[in-house]
């Protein structure tokens, strides 16, 4: 069983929700970005992701526009469920973006990071974009079609452009639209997948009939 989560920004009380009691060995708990507990290497922090790691039920998490990617990179890369991911400890990964992933017998294509929504991180979100370049993208479409540009599912951080203005179009805060948005929009044309979700938004909300923002209640895939 896979269960979704958006944006958890480093609150380890995310994990307390008594839907995720539902989750055994064997399952898996996938964070949309922002994971957020790992950002100043303290000890602190380390006892934190120790628990999360030890858990029965395996976490994977994408980055988002708020998380420490320079910190992340120096965790050791592995091969993770047919793809490459970073091994945080015990039963914690971070899924690399644009690979394409085998869990729990579904096929998943991931993709992280992003920019901030807040002007204050400016300089963090243009460095977030500028991890992303046109190579960068086109391996990333390279890897789908691979696999036939057919996944089951589809797990990022920011949302294509589209269903971002649809679902902010009454927001007093309307998000940036960036380099990413504009990719999912294009791949979301392209690839076949039955649904693609996102955490960006800090919404529990469907769009009919195949896009789910998620954040603070778990969404489980059965």
């Amino acid at each position: 069983m896979i269960c979704v989560m958006g944006d958890t920004h480093g609150d380890y009380s995310r994990f307390s929700h008594k839907a995720l009691k539902r989750l055994k060995k064997g399952d898996y708990l996938i964070i949309c970005g922002d994971f957020g507990f790992v950002w100043d290497g303290s000890e602190k922090e380390w006892a934190v992701l120790k628990k999360i790691g030890a858990k029965k039920y395996t976490t994977l998490f994408l980055t988002g526009g708020h998380d420490n990617t320079s910190l992340l990179e120096q965790y050791p890369e592995c091969e993770l469920f047919g793809g490459r991911g970073r091994h945080i400890c015990g039963n914690l990964y971070m899924l690399s973006s644009g690979e394409v992933f085998n869990v729990d017998g579904a096929s998943v294509f991931a993709f992280g990071g992003g920019q901030s929504a807040d002007s204050a991180d400016e300089a963090e979100s243009a460095a977030d974009e500028e991890l992303f370049d046109e190579a960068c993208l086109e391996a990333a479409r390279n890897r789908l079609a691979e696999h036939g540009g057919r996944v089951d599912y589809i797990f990022t951080h920011e949302p294509p452009g589209s269903i971002a203005e649809f679902l902010t179009m009454n927001d007093p805060r309307r998000i940036n639209m960036g380099q990413l948005n504009i990719f999912f929009d294009r791949l979301k044309e392209s690839a076949e997948f039955k649904m693609w979700f996102f955490g960006k938004l800090h919404k529990n909300k469907s769009v009919p009939s195949r896009y789910m923002a998620v954040f603070d209640e778990p969404y489980f895939i059965e």
